[in-house]
């Protein structure tokens, strides 16, 4: 299987090609993010480093977040874009997970919090214990207060995630990578979702017209 992954949920985005046949598996990242990507510049670059050409694409896997909603919107929208033009599968697979998995790759045995911002003060919190070196979910994606945060903090738990030492010194800067995303798509049909692309985002979109415009909060 040739896997295309895109994880644009944080500030350093990523694409990574994955042929499973011959286990080549490539990555290209940018560190800077914002609106300076370029994500066509990523995917040429992983396809050319793991040897594979566009149409030989076969699945593409998107990291759904929490996050950057921008982000995974343009990283959705690639996907179907590429769907439309050449019919692959495309799956989903939160990018919470996706950081936990990482820890559990790491060799890592114990309990800790993915803490993502969610903007307007508030956090992304999920919990997960490692398990046979696997991410287990203890408790799901929820938005939580700083507050939540500092407690898991003061009780000596383990705190990671996307920039986190912004707000929470004891924490470790976590960032999810395609990589990942392209090896939980290629083991396992319970870690993704497939179908239908939807952002991980917890809130209602709320619009509201002002002045000829159409705002969202």
């Amino acid at each position: 299987m040739k896997i295309l992954a895109l994880e644009f949920s944080s500030p350093q985005r990523s694409v990574a090609a994955l042929n499973t046949e011959t286990g080549a598996l490539a990555e290209a990242a940018d560190t800077a993010g914002g609106h300076a990507m370029k994500p066509f510049a990523l995917i040429d670059s992983a396809l050319q480093q793991s040897g594979l050409e566009r149409e030989q694409i076969e699945v593409v896997v998107v990291g759904l977040g929490p996050g950057s909603y921008t982000g995974i919107r343009a990283a959705i929208a690639l996907a179907q874009g590429w769907q439309l033009a050449c019919g692959v599968e495309l799956c989903g697979i939160s990018s919470a997970l996706c950081m936990a998995s990482q820890e559990a790759t790491a060799g890592l045995q114990h309990t800790f919090n993915v803490v993502i911002d969610a903007q307007r003060g508030e956090f992304y919190l999920a919990t997960y214990e490692i398990l046979a070196g696997k991410p287990n979910a203890v408790l799901p994606i929820q938005i939580v207060t700083p507050e939540a945060i500092k407690q898991r903090e003061r009780e000596g738990q383990v705190i990671i995630g996307p920039e986190v030492t912004k707000w929470f010194t004891g924490g470790r800067q976590v960032f999810p990578r395609a990589a990942t995303l392209a090896r939980l798509a290629s083991m396992s049909a319970d870690s993704v979702s497939s179908g239908t692309l939807e952002p991980i985002y917890l809130r209602e979109t709320a619009f509201v017209k002002t002045s000829g415009y159409l705002t969202s909060s």
